[in-house]
């Protein structure tokens, strides 16, 4: 169609003119000498120094200008309309992404969009993403140890090299000094007891009483004692104090530290840190709660250790225990060897137990039996009085679980060991003479614990020189392994184990028949193993070698 009289068609130029200064984002038009053709409106306003015919290195930021050059070096290799490499940078304080268009007659128009909401959304999303990786490694690390120490090393690590230029770490205040490990970053931890006075560090006496709920920040942080600044930290230009909470018990207090040419901390990064604090605080809470168990245990545990007995009264004894596969540190076998003084002279006392089922209620059921057997030594001559004694003992406790044992009284007589043997539903003693035979002592009774009454045969032996009277609980015989590993170790490879310990020590045949009940199990499970050995020695020992104390075993 031809064109009105008086009227030119309008040209692409035109067009792209009216485009452009109708644009809602800011678009600045360079000719290919570097001069502005064109600014709209929305460019005008955060380039105020730019207008059409002023170089574009005069009036836009450093790096548009030399984004621009890069373009005008891709003239010969892009055609017009062709969209270039965009760049990105500050303008006025905010973030603008400028993608470049060549036009048709060789300008080059430089499209402007704000992105400065959208980066910040990224770089927020990009460090939650890093600090919940960052939680869940430190949750790692600090869960990692139950030792106290080390858990309060790593809190101040992590907190120097993660959040802050420096940490110190405080225990909660058990006497005169309190556990202090102080770490800047890059650096080890250093950890020692110190006399301090909290009230001088704001905050810190709040902290270490598990309040306030929130980090109390300092206002004055370069009046920090020396003893709060780790060494070759420097000034401190600002600090927060974050308690370390525990399972209903403060844990401590943790002092993040920054250095003046660092940034202050900030309101969401207190918040993590608190979210960090929270982690070391439960860590620290559970290894002491395990130190302290630990500790409990240790000492119960010492109590039910032997000492080493190898002569008591001219008699060899000897014990061992193999505890289960199942981990457990106590349950239901045990032994205890008792000197003692008869009427007819020296004689010792020894039992050997196991109470049914395992774990924490067989441990506490053993402890009495144990302690109940100890009240009733002066009654060790009679055997029958001792287990019914114990037997009304049991009954009249809310146990339900009853034990079966072994008792032995063992005194030298002439060159020989006299023996009284008494089972109570436990596997009677063994007996290996010189020559290589195995004897079962002929006593049995009734299990202890179960029934009104209980009923036990006392049978008498003698040792000479070199015999061993074994006592044994079933862990031995009821052990399974062999090629298969499913048969049992039983009463008849026991017999052939203790024949090839004739005339051995007590300690002896105590190791030899531990190795080969060993090497039936291999790497199989089994059930608690206690034995005893009482042996008549070849020469005659005239005193006790390492005290006559109680010898006391238990599992």
């Amino acid at each position: 169609m031809a064109s009105s009289p008086g009227r030119c068609a309008p040209t692409s130029r035109t067009v792209t003119g009216f485009a452009i200064a109708a644009a809602p984002c800011p678009v600045l038009v360079v000719d290919p000498d570097g001069a502005l053709s064109l600014v709209n409106q929305a460019a005008a306003r955060i380039f105020p120094g730019a207008h059409a015919g002023a170089l574009l290195c005069d009036t836009v930021p450093r790096w548009l200008a030399d984004a621009h050059r890069l373009v005008g070096a891709d003239r010969r290799t892009t055609g017009a309309g062709q969209a270039l490499d965009p760049a990105q940078g500050p303008v006025g304080g905010r973030s603008f992404a400028a993608h470049p268009t060549r036009l048709d007659d060789g300008d080059v128009a430089w499209w402007f969009f704000d992105d400065t909401d959208r980066r910040e959304a990224a770089a927020s999303l990009a460090q939650e993403r890093r600090r919940t990786a960052f939680l869940g490694r430190a949750s790692g690390a600090l869960l990692s140890s139950l030792d106290v120490d080390r858990c309060m090393a790593v809190t101040a690590q992590l907190a120097a090299d993660h959040i802050a230029d420096g940490a110190v770490v405080i225990g909660p205040d058990s006497g005169r000094t309190v556990p202090v490990v102080s770490c800047r970053r890059g650096h080890d931890p250093e950890a020692g007891r110190l006399d301090i006075d909290p009230s001088l560090v704001p905050g810190l006496p709040e902290a270490l009483q598990g309040f306030p709920p929130v980090p109390s920040r300092w206002a004055d942080a370069a009046a920090a004692p020396a003893w709060l600044v780790p060494d070759g930290l420097g000034t401190v230009g600002s600090a927060v104090v974050i308690p370390l909470p525990g399972h209903g018990v403060p844990a401590g207090a943790l002092v993040l530290l920054r250095r003046p040419d660092t940034a202050s901390f900030t309101d969401g990064e207190e918040v993590f840190a608190q979210l960090f604090a929270a982690l070391a605080g439960a860590a620290l809470c559970a290894a002491r709660l395990y130190a302290e168990q630990s500790a409990i245990t240790e000492t119960l545990m010492r109590e039910l250790l032997p000492p080493v007995l190898r002569h008591i009264d001219g008699v060899e004894f000897a014990g061992g225990y193999r505890p289960s596969g199942e981990g457990a540190r106590i349950g239901g076998d045990f032994y205890d060897v008792h000197p003692a003084t008869a009427p007819e002279g020296p004689e010792s006392f020894v039992v050997l137990g196991d109470v049914c089922g395992k774990g924490l209620d067989a441990a506490v059921l053993t402890g009495k039996i144990r302690n109940t057997l100890h009240a009733l030594l002066p009654m060790a001559p009679d055997h029958q009085r001792m287990l019914r004694l114990l037997n009304g003992a049991l009954l009249s406790s809310h146990h339900t679980r009853f034990a079966t044992l072994v008792l032995a009284s063992a005194a030298r007589r002439d060159g020989t060991v006299r023996l009284r043997l008494t089972s109570a539903g436990h596997p009677p003693p063994l007996i290996v003479r010189t020559d290589g035979r195995v004897e079962e002592a002929p006593t049995y009774g009734t299990l202890v614990g179960a029934l009104a009454e209980v009923e036990a045969v006392t049978v008498r032996a003698e040792l000479a020189p070199g015999e061993t009277c074994v006592l044994f609980t079933d862990g031995f015989t009821e052990a399974r392994g062999g090629p298969l590993g499913a048969d049992l170790f039983g009463e008849a490879r026991l017999k052939q184990a203790l024949a090839g310990c004739a005339g051995l020590p007590a300690e002896a045949v105590v190791a030899r028949l531990q190795k080969q009940a060993a090497q039936w199990i291999g790497a199989g499970r089994h059930d608690d193993m206690a034995v005893v050995a009482i042996t008549a020695p070849r020469t005659h020992h005239l005193s006790a070698v390492g005290g006559r104390g109680p010898g006391r075993y238990t599992a």
